[in-house]
């Protein structure tokens, strides 16, 4: 037995070691679950060995969601076996689908809770201290931002910030509906009162959360609050610089918000905007409830707005009945667009989705289109890269670099910039002329 693999012993704090798998909205639920488990004692560990507890935070966005937590749980089997103590959770979606099915098929898993009841978790761990396995993948009625603790000091510059949560889309290819629930949204004052604290902790931007986060709707005093109201109302936090949101549904586009990304300062100029195909006999056949067209209207009304905003968007290839005809209307979308980035995949059915039980697209057909489509987002994007070369840029200092005096921070337009200053820290919202472009960052030198 290694000395990493032995029982911990002796007074000192408790470890928690976390795997956060997918999306931003995960990595967002794994800092307010190590929070609520701070209260508790615990402290973040980077890896699982000689951790007291481990947590999965599992997406089941992914393909293979759940074969990639068993092969997890496999590795963390030796852990389990040295250090009976060691208590071992599984949070997220694939949690809240499957269940006790995980804790059936894997008996060292002594936690399953759901992605809407991680505020119980210190109870659970509790539980597990006694000998208890928990299980809790309800939608409960209480709202569980407001048992969590509050946040502390991040030392970050850049910070999460959920608003809204669930999907009322019921995309056919799409689990959100059924692990994350139906669209809510949190109260503004609440928001205000986080976003408040997040900057008095160092927070300098705010990227807003939520499944469909331009479906957010508050309210206060009375009033019905959006989105954009919501991020005026943001803008005028003092200490706050830079806010974003993601992810957004094009039919919940509405004026104001585009308005918004016009004639809002603080409002960064990107936007991840899904649209997943660019033939209309697929985007019906997944019930996403617009057109190509109603999409490339939406994209000129928001660079009517704001000319330079730089779009990133989804795309599945394979859908279930997807021709050629078919495929080459997606290219042609994306030709007409013109992304900066954007995310694809290859169809993978997901268990109790209106899709799943659909015939195939021939493997190899899907794999064949996927490259050509990824070959083309790579163009697009290297050549969003390179127009940014030569500009002047805002750069929020975010870590250091890999060499000695170099910082890596993110610019408005949210790509990685490379800058060669000892003098730079984080938290350092600082000008810079961008001098290289490369196909995934940027490289700049600061402007005194």
């Amino acid at each position: 037995m290694s000395d990493a693999e032995k029982p911990q012993t002796g007074s000192g704090p408790k470890k928690l070691h976390i795997k956060t798998y997918g999306c931003q909205m995960n990595v967002y639920d794994s800092e307010r679950m190590a929070e609520a488990m701070g209260a508790e004692g615990y402290v973040l560990s980077d890896t699982p060995e000689g951790a007291d507890m481990v947590l999965l935070n599992t997406c089941h966005i992914r393909e293979k969601a759940s074969e990639k937590l068993y092969s997890d749980l496999g590795r963390l089997k030796p852990l389990k076996l040295a250090n009976p103590a060691l208590k071992i959770g599984v949070a997220g979606c694939v949690a809240q689908a499957e269940g006790a099915e995980i804790q059936r098929r894997m008996p060292i898993v002594d936690i399953v809770v759901g992605s809407q009841a991680y505020h119980r978790l210190p109870a659970m761990a509790r539980a597990a201290d006694a000998g208890q396995r928990s299980l809790d993948t309800e939608f409960p009625a209480e709202d569980k931002f407001e048992h969590l603790p509050a946040r502390p000091l991040q030392g970050r510059p850049a910070a999460f910030l959920t608003v809204q949560e669930g999907c009322d889309k019921f995309c056919a290819f799409c689990v959100v509906p059924y692990t994350r629930g139906a669209e809510v949204s949190r109260p503004v004052a609440r928001i205000l009162a986080e976003a408040r604290a997040l900057v008095a902790r160092g927070a300098r931007e705010i990227t807003l959360l939520g499944q469909n986060v331009n479906a957010y709707h508050g309210v206060e005093d009375g009033a019905d609050w959006g989105l954009a109201r919501l991020v005026r109302a943001l803008a005028k936090v003092e200490g706050l610089e830079r806010i974003r949101y993601t992810t957004s549904h094009p039919n919940d586009m509405e004026a104001d918000l585009i308005a918004a990304h016009g004639d809002e300062p603080k409002l960064m100029p990107y936007l991840h905007l899904p649209v997943q195909s660019g033939s209309d006999r697929i985007l019906k056949a997944m019930n996403r409830k617009h057109t190509a067209d109603d999409y490339l209207r939406l994209i000129e009304q928001i660079r009517a707005a704001r000319p330079d905003i730089l779009i990133s968007g989804d795309f599945i290839v394979g859908f279930p009945g997807e021709t050629d005809a078919d495929f080459a209307a997606t290219m042609a979308l994306i030709e007409a667009v013109g992304y900066g980035m954007a995310y694809s995949f290859k169809y993978s059915p997901r268990p109790g989705t209106p899709a799943a039980g659909r015939t195939l697209v021939e493997s190899g057909v899907a794999d064949a289109r996927l490259q050509a489509l990824q070959a083309l987002i790579t163009r697009q994007q290297r050549a969003a890269q390179d127009a940014m070369v030569g500009r002047e840029l805002g750069v929020l200092i975010e870590r250091p670099g890999r060499v000695a005096g170099q910082w890596v921070g993110k610019s408005d337009y949210l790509h990685a910039v490379h800058l060669t200053d000892a003098s730079l820290a984080p938290g350092m919202l600082v000008r810079a002329r961008i001098t290289e472009g490369w196909t995934n960052s940027l490289a700049g030198m600061r402007l005194i």
